[in-house]
């Protein structure tokens, strides 16, 4: 099962990077986002990858596994400062940071009950 799921988290951090560095142009609907649900989305996708990592059961604590899933989405910004189709925006981190906190919340309080 924990190789399922680390599968399924490995996938993802590469569906994500991936998705994060095609020109926008390039995915269907992204145009038409609002800024809002820009950030709201942000907040999703780093949720999930926060949760189902967390799920994964890797030998590093928690908050350094949230901090790492955090940095990655800092790298992606970093790289969409010299990418000619992207732009770097301390929004989305925020909205990233958020939705890892969110994921570790969720996570230790699904571990209490």
């Amino acid at each position: 099962m924990i190789t399922t799921i680390r599968s399924v988290f490995l996938f993802s951090l590469i569906l994500v990077f991936y998705l994060s560095v095609v020109p926008a142009s390039e995915i269907p609907n992204f145009a038409v986002m609002s800024f809002i649900s820009d950030k709201v989305v942000h907040g999703i996708i780093y949720c999930y990858l926060g949760y189902i990592g967390l799920k994964c059961r890797f030998k590093l604590s928690e908050l350094m596994l949230i901090s790492l899933i955090f940095s990655f989405g800092l790298i992606i910004e970093l790289i969409h400062f010299f990418h000619p189709y992207r732009y770097f925006e301390y929004f989305d981190l925020l909205a990233n940071l958020i939705g890892v906190t969110i994921a570790l919340l969720i996570f230790r309080l699904k571990k209490i009950t």
